[in-house]
């Protein structure tokens, strides 16, 4: 299958390492992964995946807001209704969780599935992570 993982750093260095190692745990079960940067390729299209995850880090320590360029992506990026999908946050601060229900609400309001989602911790968390994701129907 074919697999997006989308990341916007948002001035995180961490959220494309992260990005990478979920690509790699993905691509180990047999999956084709883009690794599309979210804030530079503006205009790459994800009508043709079937499965996207897409992962952030939210821009302060406690009142956890994600970048507006998500939903603007998003909006941009194609048809998304009824794309299966994951979200993931990298940990920073307490504000986490809320930016993971951020991204999802950005996520849903384009008809994106979501199967499941994270707050991730290290690469090696993304890696495993990559690993067990249910990407076949």
């Amino acid at each position: 299958m074919r697999v997006a993982v989308v990341y916007f750093q948002s001035g995180n260095s961490a959220v494309k390492k992260t990005a990478e190692a979920l690509a790699q745990g993905i691509a180990t079960e047999n999956h084709i992964v883009d690794l599309i940067n979210g804030e530079t390729d503006t205009d790459k299209k994800l009508t043709g995946y079937e499965y996207i995850a897409i992962g952030t880090a939210p821009q302060t320590l406690f009142r956890g807001r994600i970048s507006d360029r998500i939903s603007t992506y998003l909006k941009n990026a194609g048809m998304l209704s009824g794309k299966r999908s994951y979200a993931f946050v990298c940990k920073k601060g307490f504000g986490s969780a809320k930016a993971l229900r951020s991204l999802m609400a950005d996520m849903e309001k384009e008809g994106m599935m979501l199967k499941i989602s994270d707050v991730l911790y290290s690469a090696e968390e993304a890696t495993a992570a990559g690993k067990k994701l249910h990407v076949k129907k």
